[in-house]
């Protein structure tokens, strides 16, 4: 550690990756549990879309300097029915490679740390110049006034303008306190990689609840935007959780019709706020070809 106690991107990252290089138009996707995470959602998309069998491990960021483990506590598990160990919380770094999909992606997942931000995002930025990813993708999930019954739209904004411009994005306007990802995007932005953030809504009422559907969406858009395949199908899931809430929601006839009245709004509005995973996958892979030519 250094003298201020504050740790070095060499202290806490761990990367070894030269037997799997050079990788195929690596994107990375960050998904953080946390703050910026709601229910989970985000996680779990990128868990479903990301098979293991796919997949290998190739760094990770030290938990020691980045948490208070009297908030983010350790797990003590059995292993064997015997043995005892203790699971700290993780940031993995991932390469996903499928020889059907377009690109390599490289996987950070993860739990929001609590402190050292600063050098979190420069680990993350090491990562990416050392495996030559030129875009970053965050995803993310909010409470939003969004029924459950419907499949949630999935929003983006991007602080790079050519890209917000070509992918029909919004520039970040928020104020206020943000989380760590509010930090990365413009510590990638300032190393010209650019970056863009996608989130889905989770129905406000039901926060603490599992929300597939709302996984799904999140998934079927990076799937397109990626051109990465389906991943796991989610139905049975859906259709569980979509009974649970039902239940739920019935045993109070206000929310009840505050839930119809949400449905009524939502399929009024039912035009996506940003184009189509489509076309947003066509505009991404024109504007990474330009951006190789460019660095050409």
């Amino acid at each position: 550690m250094t003298d201020d106690f504050t740790p070095t991107v060499e202290e806490i990252l761990t990367l070894d990756a030269q037997s799997i290089l050079p990788l195929r138009n690596p994107v990375m996707v960050v998904a953080l549990e946390g703050w910026f995470d709601m229910a989970g959602a985000a996680s779990a998309a990128v868990e479903a879309l990301f098979d293991d069998e796919h997949r290998i491990t190739v760094g990770e960021i030290e938990p020691d300097p980045l948490y208070d483990f009297t908030i983010e506590r350790p797990h003590v598990e059995m292993v064997e029915g015997q043995l005892r160990t203790i699971r700290w919380p993780r940031n993995r770094i991932d390469v996903w490679r499928n020889e059907l999909a377009s690109r390599d992606v490289v996987l950070l997942l993860g739990v929001e740390p609590h402190l050292s931000w600063r050098t979190y995002c420069e680990a993350i930025l090491s990562t990416c110049e050392e495996l030559g990813c030129s875009l970053v993708v965050t995803v993310g999930a909010g409470a939003e006034q969004i029924p459950h019954s419907r499949s949630p739209l999935v929003t983006g904004s991007s602080t790079n303008r050519d890209l917000a411009q070509r992918l029909g994005l919004s520039m970040p306007s928020y104020q206020g306190v943000t989380g760590v990802v509010g930090v990365l995007h413009p510590t990638l932005e300032a190393s010209d990689i650019p970056s863009v953030s996608l989130r889905v809504g989770i129905p406000h009422y039901l926060s603490n609840a599992s929300h597939p559907l709302a996984v799904r969406s999140l998934q079927s858009h990076l799937s397109h935007v990626l051109g990465v395949g389906p991943g796991r199908d989610l139905s049975n899931d859906i259709n569980q959780a979509r009974m649970l809430h039902d239940e739920l929601v019935a045993t109070d006839p206000q929310l009840a019709m505050y839930v119809t009245m949400l449905e009524r709004e939502f399929d009024r509005r039912a035009e996506s706020i940003i184009p189509s995973a489509d076309d947003l996958g066509a505009e991404l892979e024109e504007f990474l070809r330009d951006l190789n030519n460019d660095d050409e």
